[in-house]
């Protein structure tokens, strides 16, 4: 069984194209691309299950055309509308830190050089032209820079990320600015 941890989300499937399976994806990490993995994991019914691709094709940089394998007619494909995709850490790992997306760092532990730990990341916000990671902190929503200047050290091992904020850029609470 494929834990939730093991994977982190690269995109959607939309809706099917054409009539022999074929379906439409819109990824945030083109990571299934760029390193040796023959599955992409789909959340079906609150399970994780892998599929494996036959083929696929961009169509622009955000978007595939993807083809799983015993998927063959358009009736089997709609079963996959609207469903996220997720794609192994493992396979990601093997990624050099420049290939990694955003969104790789969902559920790492966020640490700042001067004041510790933040929190854990559990989201990336893209709605801005900044990409902000979306820190929970003690209960607290932190937006903080996804920014490699800012970024002093990635454990992948441990899942642990630190940071070196500017000072003044996150407000923690009364007493104390990071």
């Amino acid at each position: 069984m494929i834990r939730r941890e093991e994977v982190y989300k690269i995109g959607i499937f939309n809706k099917p194209h054409g009539i022999h399976g074929e379906l439409s994806f819109t990824f945030t990490d083109d990571i299934f691309d760029r390193v040796e993995a023959e599955y992409l994991i789909c959340m079906l019914d609150g399970i994780l299950v892998p599929f494996f691709m036959e083929e696929y094709r961009f169509r622009s940089d955000s978007t595939a055309l993807v083809k799983l394998e015993g998927i063959d007619t358009a009736e089997r494909a709609r079963m996959f509308t609207n469903v996220e995709v997720y794609f192994p850490v493992k396979h990601a790992e093997e990624a050099e830190p420049d290939e990694l997306s955003w969104d790789f760092f969902v559920g790492f532990r966020m640490e700042e050089t001067h004041h510790g730990k933040l929190g854990e990341i559990t989201d990336v916000d893209t709605s801005t032209i900044n990409t902000l990671f979306v820190v929970d902190h003690q209960g607290e929503e932190l937006l903080v820079p996804a920014q490699e200047e800012f970024i002093v050290d990635i454990d992948r091992k441990h899942k642990v990320i630190t940071v070196d904020l500017p000072e003044g850029l996150i407000v923690l609470d009364e007493t104390e600015e990071v």
